[in-house]
């Protein structure tokens, strides 16, 4: 029986959530299964990936094969290289210890790579936050300006109307007092 080590998708549309599956390769994708090895969460930056790396180190030495994605997701949690280093150990190319060793140096670098990236992200994102909020201030400034300067306008034009009104009134009053006058005398 050909296995496979696989993705086995879950979510709803548009939001996958997928399980690390051990399946026969002639099974469906979504379909039966042999053994649930892990989850992937590809929505979440960076992605969250549990595995259980003994239990995928295991199948892969019986010899299920990796689908590419799960290949990539194995080699991003070690589980290849800590299948390379087993087989060295079977070969005796190195002990035990070892090979633990190499493969906690690189854990530690890979770990060290992963907090710098989130570390990156939430400075990207303070940054980006801070700018906007600084554009919206701007903005907000420049929108109070101009009502000022539109009300400044409209309080304007409203005491130049009323002055000329009253300018108005006051020559046409001007004449009928003078008219009125003749012709009281």
């Amino acid at each position: 029986m050909p296995t496979k080590i696989r993705l086995q998708r879950h979510g709803k549309k548009g939001k996958p959530y997928f399980h690390i599956v051990v399946a026969d390769g002639r099974a469906p994708r979504d379909g039966r299964f042999i053994e649930r090895i892990g989850t992937y969460n590809p929505i979440s930056n960076p992605a969250t990936i549990e595995i259980d790396s003994e239990k995928a180190a295991d199948w892969m030495m019986k010899g299920a094969q990796p689908t590419d994605t799960t290949r990539a997701i194995l080699s991003y949690k070690g589980v290849l290289y800590r299948v390379h280093l087993n087989k060295g150990v079977a070969k005796g190319k190195l002990t035990q210890e070892q090979a633990d060793a190499k493969f906690d140096l690189w854990m530690q670098e890979k770990s060290n790579k992963i907090d710098a990236k989130k570390a990156n992200l939430a400075s990207n994102k303070a940054k980006t936050l801070g700018s906007r909020l600084e554009n919206e201030v701007k903005v907000n400034a420049a929108r109070i300006e101009a009502k000022k300067q539109k009300e400044a306008e409209a309080m304007a034009a409203a005491t130049a109307a009323a002055s000329s009104s009253v300018v108005s009134n006051d020559e046409e009053a001007a004449p009928t007092e003078e008219g009125d006058a003749p012709a009281e005398a």
